[in-house]
C-alpha cells in the first residue's frame, strides 16, 4: 500500500474477529441462504435473484446443455442482453447472437435485451431489476456495479453460470469487508472516477482480493446517482467480489425516477405504485445497511479535496498518477463510454467542456453511450448535437471497443485516453498500444489539446 493521502488505514487479521454488528454482505447473505447470521469464511449455498449473461450465454448455453439438463430452472430470474459485440462486427459474432436468440426464445428468457439496448450493467438497473436486497451474480466481472443500488452483485464463470441454471443456486465464501470512508467535497473537476483511481492506486490492484468494500461518507453523499456507480464498478479492478455504497435520498429518487420511466413506456395499468415500491426498498435498505458496530478487516478514511484528477497509466489500473504528472503526452483517440462512464452526467460534461471547439487535428473522439435511453437523453438535452460539431463519432451503445472487439480498436503505436475501466496491454485490441484512463472530463479535454489534458488547460 502506497503511503499518500489516507487519514488512518488499519487492518486486522482474520483470526481476531470478534463478531458485534454486521456489515452489508454478511446481512444481506444470511438473508438470501434463510440463516441468522454468517461469519466472513463461511461457505454457504445461495440462490440468485437475478443470473446476468451477455453475449456468452452462447457459450454457457453449450455447458449448460453438456450437463443432460434440457431447461433452466428459473428462467424468469435470468437477464441477458447482447453489448459486447452490438452490432456484431463479425460472422461469428453474428451467429452467437443468433444462438443466444434461439437459447432465449426456447427457455422462455423475458429479461432478454438486443443488439442496441446498451450495456448490461446499465441496462439492467434502468429496467427496475436491481434494487436494495437484490442478490445478482453475473458471467462479467463489473457485476460488483450494483452495490450502487443496495444489492449485491458478484461476478462468476461460465461454468458456475450454467450450474446456476441448472439449480438455480450456488455456493459462496462470505468475503471479509473492507469499509472506506470518504470525507469532505471535491474539489473542481473532480469526480468519482478520480476517486476510484486513486484508491485503486493507493491499495493496489489486488487491495481488495475476495473482499466486501463498502463506501460511506459526506463525500458519497454529495455524489449523483451516476457518479457512485463507478465506485463500485472501479472495484472489480482492485479484486473485490462485491461493493456496496451507501443508500439515501439520492439513490431512492433515482430508483423511483427509472420505475415510473418504466411504467409509463409499458403504459402499464395496475402496478403497484412507485412510491409503494420505493418505501418497500427503504425498508429493505435499513435492514441490510452495515451496523456502527461491525468488524472489519481494514477501515480506509480519504479526504476528497485533497485528491486531484487521477490517471491510470499503462499498463495497470494502479499505475496511478495526479493528471499533473502526466499532461502532455500525446493521444490519437479518445474514448469516452463503458458501463463504468457512459451515462449522461459523462456526456453532459464531455459537451460542456467542447461546446464551442474542435477536436484536435490528429485525434479522434468517440462516444459510445451505455444504453439507448441515456443516447435518447444525450439527444434530447442537445449534447449530441454539441459533440457532433466539435468532431465527435457517436457509436451504437454498447460495450464497444473496450472489450477490444470493434468501433474504436487502436493502430499500433497508438495512444487512447479512455473513460473505461481497465487499461492491460491488448485490452482494446492491439497490444502495440497505450491505454490511459481518466474521467470523462480529462478525455474530453485531452480531444480537445490533442495530448493529455484537464478541463482547466482548455477552457
Amino acid at each position: 500500500m502506497k503511503d499518500q493521502i489516507h487519514l488512518s488505514a488499519f487492518i486486522l487479521p482474520p483470526s481476531s474477529f470478534t463478531k458485534m454488528g454486521h456489515t452489508f454482505v454478511e446481512k444481506i447473505l444470511a438473508k438470501n441462504a434463510g440463516l441468522p447470521e454468517v461469519m466472513p469464511g463461511q461457505v454457504l449455498d445461495v440462490i440468485p435473484d437475478v443470473a446476468l449473461s451477455h453475449d456468452n450465454t452462447a457459450a454457457i448455453a453449450k455447458t449448460f446443455y453438456s450437463l443432460g439438463i434440457e431447461w433452466v430452472k428459473y428462467p424468469e430470474r435470468l437477464a441477458i442482453t447482447l453489448d459486447h459485440a452490438a452490432p456484431p462486427p463479425t460472422t461469428q459474432h453474428a451467429q452467437n447472437h443468433a444462438e443466444v436468440r434461439r437459447f432465449v426464445a426456447a427457455q422462455g428468457v423475458r429479461h432478454f435485451f438486443e443488439v442496441g439496448r446498451g450495456i448490461c450493467h446499465q441496462v439492467l438497473c434502468e429496467e427496475g431489476l436491481i434494487y436494495p436486497g437484490v442478490l445478482l451474480l453475473g458471467a462479467d466481472s463489473h457485476s460488483t456495479h450494483y452495490g450502487a443500488l443496495g444489492a449485491f452483485g458478484a461476478g462468476v464463470g461460465r461454468s458456475e453460470m450454467a450450474a446456476i441454471w441448472a439449480t438455480g443456486q450456488l455456493w459462496l465464501r462470505v468475503p471479509e469487508s473492507i469499509k472506506i470512508t470518504l470525507r469532505g467535497a471535491f474539489n473542481p473537476w473532480v469526480t468519482s472516477k478520480d476517486i476510484a483511481l486513486f484508491i485503486i492506486g493507493q491499495l493496489g490492484a489486488d487491495g481488495g482480493l475476495y473482499a466486501s468494500v463498502e463506501f460511506h461518507g459526506e463525500a458519497v453523499a454529495g455524489m449523483s446517482m451516476a457518479s457512485r456507480f463507478v465506485l463500485p464498478n472501479m472495484m472489480a479492478e482492485m479484486g473485490a467480489k462485491n461493493a456496496w455504497v451507501m443508500q439515501d435520498k439520492v439513490t431512492f429518487d433515482w430508483l423511483e425516477q427509472q420505475v415510473s420511466r418504466g411504467a409509463e413506456a409499458r403504459g402499464s395499468r395496475g402496478e403497484k405504485d412507485p412510491k409503494s415500491k420505493i418505501q418497500e426498498w427503504e425498508a429493505a435498505s435499513r435492514e441490510l445497511a452495515p451496523d456502527p458496530d461491525a468488524t472489519y478487516l481494514a477501515e480506509y478514511e480519504f479526504e476528497a479535496g485533497a485528491i486531484e484528477p487521477q490517471v491510470a497509466c499503462p499498463h495497470s489500473v494502479d499505475n496511478v498518477k495526479p493528471l499533473s504528472a502526466v499532461a502532455g503526452i500525446k493521444v490519437d483517440q479518445a474514448f469516452l463510454g463503458t458501463c463504468t462512464n457512459g451515462r449522461l452526467e459523462d456526456i453532459a460534461v464531455a459537451a460542456q467542456i467542447m461546446a464551442g471547439r474542435r477536436v484536435a487535428p490528429g485525434t479522434r473522439l468517440l462516444i459510445i453511450p451505455a444504453s439507448s435511453q441515456v443516447y435518447l437523453d444525450a439527444v434530447k438535452a442537445g449534447y449530441v448535437e454539441t459533440l457532433l460539431a466539435a468532431g465527435a463519432t457517436f457509436n451504437s451503445p454498447g460495450c464497444g471497443p473496450c472489450m477490444g472487439n470493434h468501433m474504436g480498436i487502436p493502430a499500433p503505436g497508438e495512444v487512447t485516453i479512455s473513460s473505461a475501466n481497465r487499461n492491460f496491454r491488448g485490452r482494446m485490441g492491439t497490444r502495440e498500444s497505450d491505454i490511459y484512463l481518466a474521467s470523462p472530463a480529462v478525455v474530453a479535454a485531452s480531444a480537445i489539446a490533442g495530448k493529455i489534458a484537464g478541463p482547466e488547460q482548455v477552457l
